[in-house]
């Protein structure tokens, strides 16, 4: 895996564990905030930690913040200073800015002034919540939009030793299958053929309407 460099201003409990989570993954992190406390405990897991405003554009633009792989936004209850953080690094033409965002009305002004991610940390956590318990062969699932997502599937009982052909996932529920890992090898195989069989250590990657691949899983 390459290395990257990321930034993350705001050093509330999410800030901290995206910082820390980055930096155990082997990637450079400078880590940004008002308070010294919070600068403190993150100096283990950073690259730097910095203390700063970072609601000053100059002050990004000393920290090198335009050539990041990308930066997180998360100031916590300060709508506005996220807000002026954001349209900075667009104009410092970040690539990649991911904003944490208070509500739906704040995720809207992000974006336009230049968010490329709105995050939802509570809104997100509760949707994850809800899916493992309304569907727990699913194991983890990333949205496409309103109502596609990809997900990573504990195969039900049902798929194991049918092949693919003998499924007919796309004609019947309109979901495709891109890959299939083994959790005992760690071997992905993408785009399976039709001949292969499901077996009981496979995680299977399914892409399609969250509402089919849950249908998928649940109809024998």
């Amino acid at each position: 895996m390459a290395k990257k460099r990321f930034c993350v201003i705001g050093l509330g409990n999410f800030g901290y564990h995206v910082a820390r989570s980055l930096f155990e993954a082997g990637h450079e992190v400078v880590a940004i905030d008002l308070d010294h406390d919070k600068v403190q405990r993150i100096q283990e897991f950073a690259s730097y930690a910095i203390l700063g405003d970072a609601g000053n554009k100059e002050f990004l633009k000393g920290q090198g913040i335009g050539e990041m792989d990308g930066v997180v936004v998360s100031t916590g209850e300060r709508s506005h200073l996220s807000t002026l953080i954001t349209l900075y690094l667009k104009e410092l033409k970040v690539r990649q800015i991911l904003v944490k965002a208070l509500n739906e009305d704040h995720g809207r002004i992000l974006q336009r002034v230049g968010a490329t991610e709105i995050i939802y940390p509570e809104k997100d956590m509760a949707l994850k919540v809800a899916r493992s318990l309304a569907s727990p062969n699913i194991l983890e699932f990333i949205p496409l939009g309103d109502e596609f997502s990809i997900s990573e599937v504990g195969p039900p009982a049902h798929f194991l030793g049918k092949s693919l052909i003998q499924l007919d996932l796309r004609r019947k529920f309109q979901v495709t299958l891109i890959g299939v890992k083994d959790v005992l090898t760690g071997q992905v195989l993408t785009l399976p053929p039709a001949d292969y069989l499901i077996k009981d250590s496979d995680l299977l990657i399914l892409i399609g309407k969250s509402a089919d691949v849950d249908k998928a899983c649940r109809s024998k």
